[in-house]
């Protein structure tokens, strides 16, 4: 039997024996995505479509505000399955939630909580006074502001090209009448009319004065767009349509 010390001082034993105990680790990490159907869970609404969607073009443009600003050196969108954090955050995040970020915002850094279901926790006025001085709302918090999201007009003039660019890498954007209709069919008319690339511009204003995010209908600042994309975080999914097993089947 080869003895420990003759591996340590002789560099190619080392090497050979490195390389086994990889390929060994690499192979039962691997073949067993041969035998799966999916990573993803198969979620879906009350009337049988696809429950997590693309994000909105508004929706988009916020998520890149979030990312510019370093928001995600922060908060992280991951909630693990423990029970302190499904008791703090809920419940702990699905494969299918971030399956069209790109890229996702999971990691374990937290100098502030998690954001993966925020959405709908707070009110958009909130939102809104939190992100220009959060010790306005929560007095101990050490985040800095961002008093210019409001004052700053959102810039869209790239968002047919961010969203084409973003269909190129399997995000189901829709720049023609068949891909329009394959997403009727996944999501509904509703869903799918705010993924037409050609009614980009239009689907931004129209949430933007739906939503008043910012709390100044008169115009379109990059505080709508980011609190537009805080607002929907974590609420595609209706939790209460299943038990926990069914999650499971897929971990």
């Amino acid at each position: 039997m080869m003895k420990q010390e003759t591996v340590e001082v002789n560099a190619g034993y080392l090497i050979i024996l490195t390389l086994i105990a990889i390929s060994i680790g690499g192979l039962v990490e691997i073949v067993p995505l041969f035998y799966v159907e999916g990573t993803i869970e198969e979620v879906k609404t009350a009337d049988g479509k696809d429950a997590v969607r693309p994000y909105t073009p508004l929706e988009q443009l916020g998520r890149d505000l979030y990312t510019k600003e370093g928001c995600y050196t922060c908060h992280s969108q991951m909630i693990r399955p423990f029970r302190d954090e499904a008791l703090r955050f809920g419940h702990y995040s699905l494969a299918a939630e971030s399956q069209y970020d790109h890229p996702f915002q999971w990691g374990s850094m937290r100098r502030g909580p998690d954001l993966a279901r925020v959405g709908g926790k707070y009110s958009s006025a909130w939102q809104a006074k939190h992100l220009n001085d959060p010790r306005d709302v929560v007095p101990e918090s050490i985040m800095p502001g961002y008093p210019w999201l409001r004052s700053n007009d959102l810039d869209y003039s790239d968002i047919v090209a961010k969203m084409t660019t973003l269909r190129k890498v399997g995000v189901p954007y829709s720049d023609d009448d068949a891909g329009y209709q394959a997403n009727v069919e996944k999501f509904g008319e509703k869903v799918a009319k705010t993924l037409d690339i050609n009614k980009a511009e239009d689907n931004i204003m129209l949430q933007a004065k739906k939503g008043n995010y910012d709390g100044d209908p008169s115009r379109l600042t990059e505080m709508d767009a980011l609190i537009a994309y805080l607002q929907v975080l974590g609420t595609m999914v209706d939790f209460n349509q299943y038990d926990e097993k069914y999650f499971i089947d897929f971990r």
